[in-house]
């Protein structure tokens, strides 16, 4: 079995993107797995358990337009167009000064893939590639939201037990029916309430997602890439932590492992 143990999004190589990886690195530079790479790369290696992968690094390449690349053969390109719908979009740069010092965990990442331009098949062709090499999780409410949760070569063989803090930035898939374009995803934990995140970025610069307003507020970022939107997701601190959101229990056990 080839197992997953990088997760990369590729970036044009090109000042945009460069400037892009740098805004990124000052907006993390409180999260203590997040280092340096070569050529201005972003490297997340998820803390614990050790040796857990897939590792996620955000990096320039020789590509013609954004892509995700998984290290077991596949590539997650753009998918669909059309219309972005109107709102306001935050400089990534505003987000790290808004931010500074208030960011010290990435919850996940993720992709959004428009289901108007990925078919069911490809949909799940693409999960079935990936969960034949990570430990990738139902959502338990049903939505096809499945995660991919960082694990040893052990928990990839058999199953995750031990249920942890630090087994991050897990990786989300989203077999999208609102939009036509796709999303990257960026979700990260503050040391802010919702009170101070939504006054740091109020309607409409920050928005509340239906369903999902109690837990975080979310930001769209400018820039130079067509057919492609990027959130950032930005949680509210949690008062009795861990929660077994946090320590993946609630996926394991009633998400269920999609095998």
């Amino acid at each position: 079995m080839a197992r997953l143990t990088e997760i990369a999004f590729c970036l044009p190589a090109a000042s945009p993107s460069q400037q892009f990886i740098r805004d990124l690195r000052r907006l993390l530079a409180d999260v203590a797995y997040a280092t340096s790479g070569p050529a201005d790369s972003l490297i997340l290696t998820p803390p614990a358990p050790v040796s857990a992968r897939p590792i996620t690094v955000v990096r320039l390449a020789d590509v013609a337009a954004p892509q995700v690349a998984l290290d077991i053969g596949r590539t997650i390109g753009l998918a669909g167009s059309g219309p972005t719908p109107r709102r306001d979009h935050v400089e990534l740069a505003d987000l790290a000064d808004r931010l500074a010092g208030s960011v010290g965990r990435i919850d996940h990442t993720g992709v959004n893939l428009p289901s108007q331009a990925v078919s069911t098949e490809e949909w799940d062709g693409l999960v079935q590639d990936i969960a034949a090499s990570a430990a990738m999780y139902r959502y338990p409410t049903g939505e096809q939201w499945p995660f991919v949760l960082p694990s040893t070569s052990a928990e990839l063989m058999a199953d995750i037990r031990d249920f942890l803090v630090g087994r991050e930035p897990r990786f989300e898939l989203v077999h999208d029916t609102w939009y036509p374009y796709t999303t990257w995803q960026f979700a990260l934990w503050t040391t802010l309430t919702r009170t101070e995140l939504e006054e740091l970025f109020p309607d409409p610069v920050g928005i509340s997602i239906p369903g999902l307003e109690d837990i975080f507020r979310t930001v769209y970022i400018r820039h130079s890439w067509s057919d492609l939107e990027i959130r950032f997701d930005l949680c509210f601190r949690i008062p009795d932590s861990p929660s077994d959101w946090e320590t993946g229990e609630w996926l394991v056990k009633h998400g269920g492992r999609i095998k």
